[in-house]
């Protein structure tokens, strides 16, 4: 099974999703978490309707501080 999609840098790709003993679902379930692992769902939600570009740029500092406190809380454990 292969995919066509956009990485989270703006390249597009091909991705290759082994289909072993004819489980189609189990390939199916390995594509939606590699297509979530890159942001494809997130970014879909997102273009569904035009945003302001103030909008945008405060969805933009969430997002950074999300991520900067994901990163801080993995360190904290370390």
């Amino acid at each position: 099974m292969r995919a066509a999609f956009e990485g989270k840098d703006g390249c597009h790709g091909l991705m290759e999703i082994k289909v072993f003993n004819n489980n189609v679902e189990k390939a199916l379930k390995v594509a939606k978490k590699k297509l979530a692992g890159e942001g494809l769902f997130r970014e879909l939600k997102r273009r569904r309707y035009y945003e302001k570009p103030s909008v945008r740029k405060k969805a933009k500092q969430r997002e950074a501080q999300r991520r900067r406190q994901k990163w801080l809380a993995k360190h904290r454990m370390e």
